[in-house]
């Protein structure tokens, strides 16, 4: 599991600026929200690479790459996921607040979601004993 803590670069009396993604080509960009007990994903995509970036509210994001174990973090805003290709991913809301910005590089998007989109059994139910 890869998660990004994206820090300001640069803050003076009008705000701040903090940059998400640095020398990433961006092919979508999505914008979710997840109320409290929804999962969203249960997924991986073969050629995509996906960025999970918390805007508001906190989830739960479960990971898995091929032939390794589940990995679990809660991402509260200002966190962002990491799924590079072949990697199974869900996230959980647990608030009624989450909204997360979805960064895709690779075809995951738009009419061609489902191109590189493949389902897997929840990936909850293998991590906990």
């Amino acid at each position: 599991m890869i998660i990004h803590k994206i820090k300001v670069a640069h803050q003076d009396e009008r705000g701040a600026i903090s940059d998400i993604l640095q020398q990433v080509v961006v092919d979508c960009v999505t914008l979710i929200t997840i109320t409290n007990g929804s999962i969203r994903g249960n997924h991986y995509h073969k050629d995509s690479i996906q960025y999970s970036y918390v805007l508001s509210g906190e989830v739960i994001a479960y990971s898995q790459m091929p032939n390794q174990k589940v990995e679990k973090s809660i991402l509260k805003a200002g966190d962002m996921l990491e799924s590079p290709a072949m990697e199974r991913h869900s996230i959980h809301g647990i608030d009624d607040n989450s909204v997360l910005l979805i960064l895709t590089k690779g075809p995951r998007g738009g009419g061609r979601y489902e191109e590189d989109t493949f389902r897997v059994s929840p990936l909850h139910e293998t991590i906990d004993p």
